[in-house]
This record gives structure tokens, C-alpha cells and sequence, in this order.
């Protein structure tokens, strides 16, 4: 029994040991589901946030499914999503904006150097429909049914990388 109770360290430690790899090597699942998948667009009202396009209005948001992306002049990843929500835009996909605490200039200057590939922009600059769709930070894009339901979110910069996944995500949504 005293030979026992030697070998209890080291197969404490042993235990102590396989959890600690085990927490190091499993696959780091850092996506955080919205709570808002599966329920309708939160309802808003936002004025134009750039010349030349409309405001955004949840109720805009209904008839076919759609990207709706959030972002701003200032966010340096949104200025490489851009070209990304560009091409999506080539393929026929409806991307709506909401601009976040963002200046009319800065935005005018966004949209000239890194494109325009939304067919609305509301003005959203005090975060509150950002805050409403739980959205903690930009850019973040959310594909939304024909019936104004969120179906996807996807948090980050839209890459080439991604653009298979958010078509299928649409194509699921129609």
C-alpha cells in the first residue's frame, strides 16, 4: 500500500498534465454565435449616410435575402473587405451598409478609394442599431432572408477566403 501511495504524484501529475495538452492542442473555437440568428432584423430607421444612395430601414430589408454589412471610414479592415464585398456585389448579392460613427467626408473619401459596393448606406452614428444587432465591433456582416429574418453573422473582414461561404449562406437564406 506504501508503494501505492508513492506513484499517487506522479499519477496526479500525469492527469494534471494530459488536461493542460489536451486545453492546449483542441482545435480554439472562437465564434460566438448571435443570438439574433433566426429571429427578425432589429427595427431601425437611418437616414442616408452618403450622397448619391438611400438611408437604410429594416423594412428595406425584405423581398430578397441580402448582405447587410457594418463598417466604417476609420476601421482599416473594413478598407480590405471592400474590394471583397465588390465582387460579391458583381454577382447579382444586395449589400446594404450601416456606417458607424462615421463622418460624411471620411465616408465619401472611404467609398471613393476602396469602392461602393452597397446599394444603400444608412447612418448609424451613435451605434444604436450596431448595439441592437449585437454587433461589438466592425466590419461584421450579417446575411438577412427575404423576410428581414438574420441567418448568418460573420464577424470580421469578409475575405476571398470567405466568399464561398457567405454565397451558400445566401443561397440557403432564399
Amino acid at each position: 500500500m506504501k508503494r501505492l501511495l508513492l506513484w499517487l504524484p506522479l499519477g496526479a501529475f500525469v492527469v494534471f498534465f494530459g488536461i493542460l495538452a489536451l486545453g492546449l492542442y483542441a482545435p480554439d473555437d472562437r465564434t460566438h454565435p448571435s443570438k439574433l440568428i433566426g429571429k427578425p432584423m432589429p427595427t431601425f430607421n437611418l437616414p442616408p449616410a452618403a450622397s448619391g444612395r438611400p438611408g437604410l430601414t429594416s423594412a428595406d430589408l425584405r423581398g430578397q435575402p441580402r448582405l447587410v454589412n457594418v463598417f466604417a471610414s476609420w476601421c482599416v479592415p473594413c478598407a480590405t473587405e471592400a474590394p471583397v464585398l465588390g465582387m460579391i456585389a458583381q454577382q447579382g448579392v444586395i449589400v446594404d451598409g450601416i456606417a458607424i460613427r462615421d463622418r460624411p467626408q471620411d465616408l465619401a473619401g472611404f467609398l471613393t478609394r476602396h469602392g461602393n459596393p452597397f446599394r444603400a448606406i444608412g447612418d448609424d452614428p451613435a451605434s444604436q442599431v450596431q448595439i441592437a444587432l449585437g454587433s461589438s465591433g466592425v466590419p461584421e456582416t450579417f446575411v438577412v432572408d427575404g423576410a428581414g429574418m438574420i441567418r448568418y453573422q460573420h464577424i470580421g473582414p469578409i475575405g476571398p477566403g470567405d466568399v464561398d461561404t457567405i454565397l451558400a449562406k445566401l443561397g440557403a437564406a432564399r
